[in-house]
């Protein structure tokens, strides 16, 4: 069970919604991270509060530890987490290519060594279907061949081509297991040639898939270049079928892409950033371990609702994070997810009032002026 159906546009940004089997997703949407079946520091209790609609788990990790033999038993991973809304799972392509020391890929699929213990294994497109299938995805991402930057012309149509082979056989895999609940999008490759990038999408849009989403990006290259490249793919993906931008990125980042008609974004920044003591607010970020904030009563932002800015100040929050204790990465995360999640709140909102170039003007007027 899947549809989606745009709902309004304000020049090329838009909203959306998409219906699945254990609910619906406004979008323009930021979708947490939650890669071992869990947004790290936060429970799913936490992220109903924060008001997340859909989160993200990750096929690599999880397939790894604790394995399907151990999720199968709970009927998939919105069990196993305790988690009752939707979940879209990455291929584990991108994992592979960023954390394996070793890996080969062939026609066949990937071959790598686990992060975690050295041992082999071979993730083909079927092999990834079926990984997905049984975490129970909401929606599953079709396996394609990430490539670093720079990469040259040779190299680049090499992945897209692959990518495109693989992507018809994880749709012909996934019909081949007849009808279910499970949505499928395919993923746009072609590196950062215009042409390239062009040919992928009508290759992936051709074989037909419930949504698409725009890979490669956000892998070292210049944002210029991150945002040209997203450009050519979002004016020439499909008006009827849901965006996603994958690994993207920073509050900038989800503004100029909605602006360029993107739906759907997954990034670990404001988690991880929290950890690291970095926040993010209306007028920009700030690192809370700074002495200036010692003596601080005030929350992170003021008028913010989230649950961090109601009960906590700035000083005590510096006081966790320099003390290293585990209250500091919820309060911090709390807060971020909360900002984030209220951006793309705020950006549905502009675009249902036709006023998102005012919004997105206002948005930067207030950067950095703290």
């Amino acid at each position: 069970m899947f549809q989606f159906t745009l709902t309004g546009t304000c020049g090329r940004a838009r909203t959306g919604r998409f219906v699945t089997s254990r609910g619906t997703v406004q979008t323009p949407i930021f979708m947490p991270v939650g890669t071992l079946g869990s947004v790290k520091s936060l429970s799913p209790e936490d992220l109903h509060e924060l008001g997340a609609q859909i989160i993200l788990g990750n096929t690599y990790h999880l397939y790894l530890r604790p394995g399907c033999d151990v999720i199968e038993r709970f009927s998939g991973l919105h069990r196993f987490m305790n988690w009752d809304g939707p979940i879209l799972t990455d291929s584990g392509g991108f994992q592979i290519f960023s954390l394996s020391k070793l890996f080969k890929i062939t026609e066949e699929g990937t071959t790598f060594q686990s992060h975690i213990d050295g041992s082999s294994h071979l993730l083909t497109p079927e092999k990834s279907m079926e990984i997905q299938r049984c975490l129970g995805s909401d929606i599953i991402m079709c396996l394609d061949e990430c490539i670093p930057y720079p990469a040259n012309r040779e190299q680049a149509l090499a992945a897209l081509e692959r990518t495109t082979r693989w992507a018809q056989r994880c749709k012909d895999y996934h019909e081949s297991q007849g009808p279910g609940p499970h949505a499928l999008f395919g993923i746009v490759q072609g590196g950062m040639y215009e042409d390239l990038r062009r040919r992928s999408a009508e290759e992936i849009e051709a074989i037909g898939f419930d949504g698409i989403a725009v890979g490669g990006l956000s892998v070292g290259e210049p944002k210029e270049l991150m945002m040209e490249m997203a450009d050519i793919n979002l004016g020439a993906l499909p008006q009827e079928k849901p965006r996603y931008v994958m690994g993207v990125g920073t509050p900038e980042d989800l503004v100029e892409l909605v602006n360029l008609g993107a739906d759907m974004f997954d990034c670990v920044m404001p988690t991880r950033n929290a950890r690291n003591g970095q926040l993010f607010t209306s007028r920009g970020t700030f690192n809370i371990k700074n002495a200036t904030y010692k003596y601080d009563k005030s929350p992170i932002e003021e008028g913010c609702e989230c649950y961090t800015c109601r009960n906590y100040s700035r000083a005590y929050l510096r006081h966790l994070y320099a003390s290293r204790e585990l209250l500091s990465y919820r309060l911090n995360t709390i807060h971020n997810l909360h900002y984030y999640l209220d951006l793309a709140g705020k950006m549905r909102e502009a675009i249902g009032k036709g006023e998102f170039d005012t919004f997105r003007k206002d948005f930067y007027s207030i950067r950095n002026t703290e």
